[in-house]
């Protein structure tokens, strides 16, 4: 229900690709497919459209309407749209390869190890005999805390035990050096899915804190906690003044104020009052130099580690030491842990079924993912599909070279140092070209808490063993049954995992708009983010440096400020904004991204007029298309956690990009008056 959240500003917002200097038609003809696609006749679902609503007024709801107006949310659902359509099914044929396995006898290394650690998961009578047991080392550690170096311990240790800490971090790439990895420290440790959850004011915020410290109590309670209500109150109290402590959202992802490189021997003096060696022998790593993602937090983290009473500490490790755990222990536990987590914050009415909820726990980069991956790859994603992803990648290379030829508002000094970013795109696309090994890693099928933390041991000493030597590129930070896309700055790669080549994303036998629209857009938007506010800040090597003149730096901003107050205006709830600033590397990668893959899709034309196909214009297929990736509903309370804890703007709203597009006014005859509608000088276009 919970996961321990880092909020440090490692390296987010990633996508690029390899080009050639030509646009590939072999698989992108302007005739309609011989196959029959998925979706509809052309690879688009014209009866989710309301063509009642006016697509200048409500392009989400002119897309997708009647399937808004119709879909009755599950109660084991806080979301519901296109991508969790296909992490469904994904999620479905992972569940038959592990039934598969477990139903085998001879089974190999790795096989085993999924057999055993799904047996584990779902033997609920174990885990529900043993209750609370499996963490109570942990528990007995920290009520046996009786000074801060004690403390410290505990905060060193939470990476294995689950318990949380105010200071905490990760292993990543040096943003300075790519080729070498680099420990990144920031603050964290919030129970709640953001700062603003304890420092506004309004009732609704006031409800969900009453609701925590209420929750808090009960949670100590497993713990054999009496007074539970005051306890609670005091970890509210002291986690409110980790959260004025630390920065906002938007102040995180800033990559200048994020970059703050210190040699460990000097930590001490510009960090005082924390045992800093205490803390890294906890976790393994050398650590010879660091980096400090958030310095005035982290001070103000270490001012509360010595100022704060200890047994307030004990009771807010005790806290999350269960909380964080709750999906490994027993029933009751996780049952207490979703009546907040889950239906209070997320809107969620029922959990969802537990072979999901091991399918999940197994499938993360840092669990058993790439094993199960290299089955599902084997099974269901065909090398055809691979072939042409890989074209349209390039396809949308070109156009983006094409794109910044023609920006006005770009240097010639700079658009040399764009091109070469462009050129050094690495993709990788369905799955890595080396997988993961597990050589060493030891599971059992009768207790679960043991082979999360024996995995986590696994994990972490693969990454320590790792620590000083050269980064290794054929890391995937996603695994290929996850259905998403990103892109890595430090390596300037786009990866698109096998999973989310699926319409309505992909679809070999769709019309070609469509797949310019959908997929096109999201290779687009991973491009974008290589140019977007932040991932700008490095060159084509994924070195973190300026390679802007001033002059285009400030046209660019001005055009990113721009594109940040039109999406602050969308309002999903009264009062409760999207955050236009925090969510400005994905709208750039939204509006960037369209731009691109309409331009390839025009260039695939070859010059020749797009089909007419069952009444809908080639031009109205790619934005339609567009927008039904996006469709999606939600509960209130998922909507105001994206609000403030996601930095992506709501699918209804990643639906209007095209609004920035002058092809769409044309496609829809959206015209003045229309509710969408932006004129000219408002329309921001800046790749």
């Amino acid at each position: 229900m919970k996961k321990s959240l880092v909020a440090i500003a490692l390296a987010t917002s990633l996508l690029t690709a390899c080009g050639t200097s030509e646009v590939n038609t072999n698989n992108t003809s302007a005739t309609a497919p011989a196959a029959k696609a998925e979706l509809g006749s052309f690879g688009v679902d014209l009866t989710a459209r309301n063509e009642a609503v006016k697509p200048g007024d409500d392009f989400f709801m002119y897309a997708s309407g009647t399937w808004y107006d119709n879909y009755v949310m599950p109660a084991d659902k806080t979301r519901f749209g296109a991508f969790t359509g296909l992490a469904e099914r994904s999620e479905k044929q992972v569940k038959e390869i592990i039934d598969d396995i477990a139903s085998r006898k001879d089974l190999n290394a790795e096989e085993q190890l999924i057999a055993d650690f799904y047996n584990a998961y779902m033997d609920t009578d174990t885990i529900n005999k043993q209750g609370i047991a499996p963490i109570k080392p942990t528990l007995e550690q920290i009520s046996a805390i009786q000074n801060t170096d004690d403390l410290t311990k505990v905060f060193g240790q939470a990476w294995l035990t689950g318990a949380a800490s105010p200071i905490a971090g990760g292993m990543w790439f040096n943003r300075l050096d790519p080729n070498q990895y680099q420990m990144s420290i920031g603050a964290s440790g919030l129970g709640l899915p953001d700062r603003s959850y304890y420092l506004e004011d309004s009732e609704r915020f006031a409800n969900i804190r009453s609701a925590y410290v209420a929750h808090i109590a009960e949670m100590l309670a497993f713990a054999g906690i009496e007074d539970g209500q005051a306890r609670a109150e005091a970890i509210l109290a002291l986690e409110t003044k980790m959260a004025e402590g630390q920065w906002p959202r938007e102040k995180r992802r800033n990559r200048d104020l994020t970059l703050n490189q210190i040699a460990r021997a000097d930590l001490a003096k510009s960090y005082p009052g924390f045992d800093w060696d205490l803390y890294f022998k906890q976790t393994g790593y050398q650590v010879p130099e660091l980096n400090i993602s958030q310095p005035d937090p982290v001070n103000a983290m270490i001012t509360l580690v010595n100022e704060q009473p200890l047994n307030v500490w004990q009771d807010y490790l005790t806290f999350h030491t269960i909380s964080n755990n709750a999906d490994l222990l027993a029933e009751d536990i996780y049952n207490t842990s979703f009546a907040f987590y889950g239906k209070i914050l997320r809107g969620q009415e029922e959990p969802r079924p537990r072979w999901k909820r091991a399918v999940s726990e197994m499938s993360g980069t840092q669990s058993l993912g790439f094993a199960i991956g290299k089955v599902y790859v084997a099974r269901y994603f065909p090398e055809s599909s691979k072939k042409q992803m890989a074209e349209l990648v390039e396809n949308l290379r070109t156009a983006m070279g094409q794109r910044i030829d023609g920006l006005d508002w770009m240097g010639a000094e700079t658009k040399v140092n764009a091109h070469a970013k462009l050129a050094a795109f690495n993709p990788k696309i369905g799955y890595p070209d080396v997988w993961q090994e597990f050589d060493g890693l030891a599971l059992t099928n009768d207790n679960l808490l043991t082979n999360v933390q024996n995995l986590r041991q696994f994990f972490r000493e693969d990454s320590v063993a790792k620590e000083l030597k050269k980064t290794d590129r054929n890391r995937w930070g996603m695994t290929p049954q996850r259905v998403n896309a990103y892109y890595n700055s430090s390596f300037n790669e786009i990866v698109f995992p096998a999973a989310i080549l699926q319409p309505p994303f992909f679809d070999p036998n769709a019309d070609p708009a469509v797949n310019y629209g959908g997929i096109g857009a999201v290779i687009g938007h991973e491009m974008g983010h290589g140019f977007d506010d932040q991932g700008s800040k490095s060159d084509a090597n994924g070195i973190q440096r300026n390679w802007w003149t001033d002059a285009d730096r400030a046209a660019f901003e001005a055009k990113a400020d721009q594109l940040a107050a039109q999406y602050s205006q969308y309002e999903p709830i009264p009062d409760n904004f999207v955050n236009g600033r925090n969510s400005l590397g994905e709208n750039i990668g939204d509006v960037g991204g369209l731009a691109m893959a309409y331009h390839a899709y025009k260039l695939s034309l070859n010059g020749k007029e797009a089909p007419v196909i069952d009444g809908v214009t080639g031009d109205q297929r790619f934005f339609l298309a567009w927008a039904q990736v996006w469709k999606e509903k939600r509960t209130e309370q998922s909507m105001l956690n994206q609000l403030r804890a996601g930095t992506h703007a709501p699918g209804r709203y990643r639906a209007l990009a095209p609004r920035n597009h002058d092809a769409w006014y044309k496609a829809f005859d959206v015209k003045p008056g229309d509710k969408l509608y932006l004129s000219e000088e408002e329309r921001v276009r800046i790749w």
